[in-house]
């Protein structure tokens, strides 16, 4: 057979002809969709743009003495902000993971663990309004009995437990600092521009509020070392506690990798010389 060509029909090829009616009404098709379309992209942008208005800033970053493999917890300034927890933070927030005796690795002697923990009031059982002097074996008490009570106490909002804080709170110990340190004490709202959003202005905060109001000021407590107690000062050793708090053992973890790393590359030096001696007799 010798090839042969049947011609298609103007359908398949150019699609149906559109009458004088149906064209204006495909027009009108065309325009609501990218006028829907367009909608669309500027609720995304709002939406997007929203949010990164409630995201809290970049806190700077600090210079940690804990920091890097190699760090280590300064104990006077955990010390310190033991005190600052004691004397501030203790009135709303909790550290119930963490036991008066764990107090013995910032320092302190079994004798002053002793008198700390007396120092405190806990509950004799769990939920128990009657109160006791706490003992070493004894966990920082919670100040409310409920949740219920929290709340009614700080306008609806839980004071959240500080036991995980330092390696739990994004951003860590950087953002609890600069939140600590993050508040706008300037007037709140202009006059006649209607009631101020709930809570206190802080840039570190999401959506920049937080229902906390500032905790620290200047000389709220006294340090037995004689260290100044500005508002940053108690800022810096309330946050040290509080990432010593969070990872009490760190610092002997980075002594224990130091001395395995040691360890390896002696073992390494080792090896080579040993295989250099072994197969000295060999010929190249």
């Amino acid at each position: 057979m010798t090839g042969t060509f049947t011609a298609l029909p103007a359908f398949f090829l150019c699609g149906p002809k559109r009458g004088p009616v149906e064209q204006p009404f495909l027009q009108v098709q065309r325009t609501m969709a990218r006028v829907f379309l367009g909608g669309l992209l500027a609720l995304g942008w709002c939406g997007q743009s929203y949010a990164q208005s409630l995201m809290p800033d970049k806190a700077p970053v600090q210079n940690w003495s804990f920091n890097g493999p190699l760090g280590h917890f300064d104990l006077a300034a955990v010390q310190r902000g033991y005190g600052v927890f004691a004397g501030v933070c203790a009135a709303c927030h909790s550290l119930k993971d963490v036991h008066f005796a764990d107090m013995a690795q910032t320092g302190l002697t079994p004798d002053e663990v002793i008198a700390l923990a007396a120092s405190w009031k806990v509950p004799v059982a769990v939920g128990s309004e009657r109160l006791r002097k706490g003992l070493p074996d004894d966990a920082f008490p919670n100040p409310y009995t409920t949740p219920e009570a929290a709340r009614a106490a700080n306008n609806g909002a839980v004071p959240p437990d500080l036991s995980r804080i330092g390696v739990l709170y994004p951003g860590g110990p950087d953002r609890i600092f600069a939140l600590l340190t993050g508040y706008d004490t300037g007037p709140k709202q202009a006059g006649g521009q209607g009631a101020a959003p709930p809570g206190f202005a802080n840039r570190y905060a999401i959506a920049h509020r937080t229902a906390m109001p500032p905790p620290l000021h200047q000389d709220a407590v006294v340090n037995a070392d004689g260290t100044p107690a500005t508002v940053e000062q108690e800022a810096k050793d309330v946050t040290t506690f509080l990432a010593w708090v969070s990872a009490p053992h760190a610092d002997s973890k980075r002594r224990l990798g130091v001395g395995v790393a040691l360890y390896l590359c002696f073992l390494a030096i080792l090896l080579v010389i040993l295989k250099r001696r072994i197969w000295s007799h060999v010929a190249k």
